[in-house]
């Protein structure tokens, strides 16, 4: 009855060893942000966000030089203001500095709203490329090189040049 146990015990031992061996997982890894600026739509995009941002900056020059000319109309003048109207133009400056910057940052979201959102579908075929090369090549997890420190990886197992090639990019 003990051997028979023994037995059992060392061919579940065996049967578990086994099935570990073949649970290694297997990883890889790429620069992301690379490989999208190795794409030729990355070049387009970047004009048109570009384009897209000019609109704000033309406003946001315009309101930077008034917000100027006004400071220093207020600088030249303040002396000789009597205290309600001193009072007056500093909130008038407080007012128009407030709106610069909110409209500083209204522009800045929205011209990264308007690059996630052109940028989206170019970043699912990177990453559509990189997960049917992954799967082709055997890999479980593929991490993103640029985001992280990697401390030992080996040629072997960086996947760009397999995913410059699925995408067709030199």
């Amino acid at each position: 009855m003990k051997k028979l146990f023994k037995v059992a015990l060392v061919a579940a031992g065996m049967l578990f060893a086994g099935n570990f061996a073949q649970a290694q997982s297997k990883i890889g890894h790429i620069n992301f942000e690379q490989l999208v600026g190795l794409m030729p739509e990355t070049k387009t995009l970047s004009a048109q966000i570009d384009a897209y941002k000019q609109t704000f900056v033309t406003q946001l020059t315009a309101m930077n030089t008034e917000l100027q000319a006004k400071g220093k109309d207020f600088q030249d003048k303040s002396a000789a203001m009597t205290d309600a109207v001193r009072v007056a133009k500093q909130n008038e400056l407080q007012d128009l500095s407030k709106r610069f910057q909110d409209y500083q940052a209204t522009a800045q979201q929205q011209v990264e709203a308007k690059g996630n959102e052109l940028t989206k579908p170019l970043v699912d075929k990177a990453r559509a490329a990189i997960a049917t090369v992954a799967k082709e090549k055997g890999y479980t997890y593929v991490l993103n090189s640029s985001q992280t420190d990697l401390i030992v990886s080996p040629d072997a197992d960086d996947l760009m040049a397999a995913v410059k090639l699925k995408l067709a990019l030199k």
